[in-house]
């Protein structure tokens, strides 16, 4: 999430180039300016004029190409937002469970000792089963998020932890075996149906993570991106042509060239990043 401020006049922000998409979509625009003026200069010395019926060819290509790229950012933004939203209501699912294990705790002045042993290592856990939990669904080139520290826990199972694929589910069971026991040595004083709400938020965290990966194994259909990548680049000949031949001034075609590139190219970019 990149954080920003559009500043009184709502504009101040444009100028970040971190996460923004305008280097890449500048990068294709400029090119197609430069050919467009270079074929304005190429036409006029032959005297070529564009029709009526090149227009309207490039009027409904861009207005199928506008469409299918609004459509797939309009996907996109859905995917992304629900993305946010599943990972929200996981850290509240599972923040409401510990929280309940801690109101659970027995507080009885002979069991002090085993309430803060277990306290201390269920918040490690959490902190575990959470940082797995954002790795499983993360696509950053580094997966390293913070945690706490796993002081007294059993080298052989973290050696284990670390050789498995599904670390999330694995921690949800460490995170339930501790609650079992605790409840069998009166540590969490509750009643078992009291004690059954941790263990459906404690479930009910591990089915929304995997509604989240479903976002990273399901990606928007390959035809669909292959054909709105294909138009692009088609779009990119066409408008060079058609803008050098229909615009008297040179200016007014590279400005023109630019503009429409760039901003067809940047939705484009702009979705790909959503996703």
């Amino acid at each position: 999430m990149i954080q920003y401020r559009p500043g009184s006049w709502g504009f101040r922000f444009i100028w970040c180039l971190q996460g923004s998409v305008f280097p890449r979509a500048a990068a294709l625009a400029v090119p197609c300016a430069s050919l467009s003026v270079c074929l304005h200069y190429i036409f006029g010395t032959f005297e070529m004029s564009a029709s009526s019926d090149v227009t309207n060819v490039l009027g409904g290509f861009s207005f199928i190409l506008g469409f299918l790229i609004v459509f797939r950012s309009q996907q996109a933004y859905a995917r992304w937002w629900e993305g946010c939203t599943l990972l929200q209501q996981l850290r509240g699912e599972w923040f409401n469970a510990f929280s309940c294990c801690i109101a659970f705790c027995n507080s009885s002045p002979d069991k002090q000792d085993d309430v803060v042993f277990f306290q201390n290592r269920l918040v490690r856990l959490i902190s575990l089963l959470y940082g797995a939990a954002l790795s499983q669904v993360s696509e950053m080139e580094s997966n390293a998020f913070e945690f706490i520290d796993l002081d007294n826990f059993e080298l052989e199972s973290l050696e284990f932890l670390e050789g498995r694929n599904h670390k999330c589910e694995i921690v949800l069971q460490w995170v339930q075996r501790l609650i079992v026991e605790a409840h069998d040595a009166n540590i969490l004083k509750v009643a078992p149906p009291i004690l059954s709400r941790v263990y459906n938020q404690l479930g009910n965290g591990i089915v929304i993570l995997n509604n989240a990966e479903k976002l990273n194994d399901f990606p928007v259909p390959f035809p669909l991106t292959q054909i709105v990548t294909l138009m692009l680049m088609i779009h990119w000949i066409i408008t060079a042509f058609v803008v050098a031949l229909l615009v008297q001034s040179p200016v007014w075609v590279a400005v023109i060239s630019f503009s429409t590139i760039l901003g067809f190219w940047g939705v484009h970019y702009i979705s790909m990043e959503l996703e």
